[in-house]
C-alpha cells in the first residue's frame, strides 16, 4: 500500500471497534469505510482495560464485548472481509489478550484469516523481540509505537522491530476527537524520519478533513478511528453519514 502511494499521497487506515453495535452491524460499518474510500481497515479487538483509547472507542469496546466479542469471533469477521477486498487489514488489540491465546497461535491464526498486521500498544519496543518471531514466520506485519516523548535511540529500535509501519501518536493522551493538531507535529515527525527507515502514520485525534490533509503532508498515512465511531454511535445505524465523511477525509487526502 505504502509503496503504491510513495510520492502520491497519504494512506487513510480507518479505524472501527469489532462487533460495534454488534457482529452483522460492525459489519456493515467496516465495509462502508472501505467503500467509502479508507486504504486500509484497521480492527478492533475490544479489551477490558484500552489504556490508550479515550471515551468513545471505551464506550464502543464495553457494548462490544456485551455483544459477544472475541479474538475468534473477530477473526472470523476478518475472513469475511478478505473475500471481499485486497486492501490491508489490521487489528488493534492489547498484549494481555495476545498473550493468552499465544504469540504463535495468535499470529497464524490472525494470517490463516486474512490480517495483514497487527498493532499492540502496550507492548514496549524492548519486549517485542518473541511476538515479531511469531509474526515473521508467519508474514504477519508488526508496529511499533513512538511519541514526542521518544528519545532518537528509543525511535531507531522501533523502527528496527517494525515491519509495517511505525504509529506516530500525534498528541500525549488517550485517543479522541481534538479541536487541532499539536503544533508540535512538524517537528517531531522531522525527528522521526531522521531516526527511522520505515511508513510513518500519525494517529490520535485526527477527527476531520482539514487534520487529515495537515497529518498527510508530514506522514505516509494517518489513522481515524474515533471521528468514525462517534459517527456510528451518533446516528443510530445510519451508515450514510458515516460514508460521507470517510470520503471526505479520503479526498482531503
Amino acid at each position: 500500500m505504502f509503496d503504491t502511494l510513495k510520492d502520491q499521497r497519504a494512506a487513510l487506515i480507518a479505524y472501527a471497534t469489532g462487533f460495534y453495535p454488534d457482529r452483522e452491524g460492525s459489519e456493515l460499518v467496516m465495509r462502508a469505510l472501505l467503500e467509502g474510500g479508507a486504504d486500509a481497515l484497521e480492527i478492533g479487538i475490544p479489551f477490558s482495560d484500552p489504556v490508550m483509547d479515550g471515551p468513545v472507542i471505551q464506550e464502543t469496546s464495553h457494548a462490544a464485548l456485551e455483544a459477544g466479542a472475541t479474538p475468534a469471533g473477530i477473526l472470523d469477521l476478518v475472513s469475511s472481509l478478505r473475500r471481499d477486498t485486497q486492501k490491508p487489514l489490521l487489528a488493534m488489540t492489547y498484549y494481555n489478550l495476545v498473550l493468552r491465546h499465544g504469540l504463535e497461535r495468535f499470529a497464524r491464526e490472525g494470517a490463516a484469516a486474512g490480517l495483514d498486521a497487527v498493532v499492540i500498544p502496550d507492548l514496549p519496543v524492548e519486549e517485542m523481540g518473541p511476538w515479531k518471531e511469531a509474526c515473521d514466520s508467519t508474514g504477519i506485519d508488526t508496529v511499533a509505537f513512538c511519541s514526542v516523548t521518544t528519545s532518537p535511540e528509543r525511535i531507531e529500535a522501533a523502527s528496527a522491530m517494525t515491519t509495517g509501519f511505525l504509529y506516530c501518536v500525534a498528541l500525549l493522551g488517550t485517543t479522541g476527537v481534538q479541536d487541532s493538531l499539536s503544533e508540535d507535529l512538524p517537528t517531531f515527525l522531522e525527528r522521526v524520519r531522521s531516526n527511522a527507515s520505515c511508513p510513518l502514520v500519525i494517529g490520535l485525534g485526527i477527527s476531520t478533513p482539514e487534520q487529515c490533509a495537515e497529518a498527510g503532508r508530514l506522514a505516509d498515512g494517518v489513522i481515524v478511528g474515533s471521528a468514525f465511531m462517534k459517527s456510528v454511535m451518533e446516528h443510530n445505524g445510519d451508515l450514510s453519514v458515516l460514508s460521507g465523511l470517510v470520503s471526505s477525509m479520503a479526498e482531503a487526502l
